[in-house]
């Protein structure tokens, strides 16, 4: 179960490197690696960097979550839902092949409308983490890690499946917002909403407990 995800992470990171590799000689020397708020692009860099960049994080990415049960303490492990926190990975790992993906092709005919296309995939991708946040138990890695949800059990299962529904449903209205043309700032404001409301709730709710003597 556990190898199926390392082998997708893994084959992403490959066909990056091969398709950059495969791109690189039509590459220009120099390529957009940055655009503004406006989608005009405001740095270059060489493109030897398309190259390297993106594989490398993806590489860092995979890394990381594979350390993350060695380093979780005791009582906050990630085994009893490693299936999820692999999968948040594959997804993450995915949504950087995708940035690579926008890049290069931007690169190589200047035709992306590399604003749209990347706000339209942040979104989605808070959207598909939002729909397994119900899924992930207390641990210090991931999920919406507020001193109240790491402070009681409760808290934590009530505020996860809130946040599951808060950030599925901001994620794909800022997706709608972002491909109708909507102004960045605008299509942000309904993410920041579904991961700010979770975490004002886990406040609202330890201190519900607090008060009724059930926190102990």
């Amino acid at each position: 179960m556990t190898r199926k995800y390392y082998l997708l992470a893994f084959a992403l990171i490959v066909i990056c490197l091969a398709a950059a590799a495969i791109l690189y000689p039509h590459l220009p020397s120099r390529v957009p690696t940055h655009w503004n708020a406006h989608g005009q692009v405001d740095h270059y860099g060489s493109k030897l960097t398309l190259l390297v960049l993106f594989p490398s994080v993806m590489l860092g990415i995979v890394g990381f979550m594979a350390a993350i049960p060695w380093l979780s303490p005791r009582h906050f492990e990630v085994e009893p839902f490693r299936s999820t926190y692999l999968y948040i990975m594959v997804v993450i790992v995915a949504f950087m092949a995708y940035l690579h993906a926008l890049m290069l092709w931007s690169a190589v005919s200047g035709q992306v409308k590399i604003q749209k296309a990347n706000l339209g995939g942040l979104c989605l991708l808070i959207a598909l983490l939002g729909n397994v946040m119900g899924k992930v138990k207390r641990n210090f890695f991931i999920g919406i890690r507020t001193p109240w949800t790491l402070a009681d059990e409760r808290v934590w299962y009530a505020t996860h499946r809130l946040g599951a529904k808060t950030m599925v449903l901001g994620g794909l209205t800022g997706l709608v917002l972002a491909w109708a043309g909507a102004p960045p700032l605008l299509c942000f404001v309904p993410v920041l909403v579904g991961a700010f409301v979770p975490a004002f709730y886990s406040l609202v709710y330890y201190k519900q407990l607090e008060r009724r003597g059930e926190i102990a």
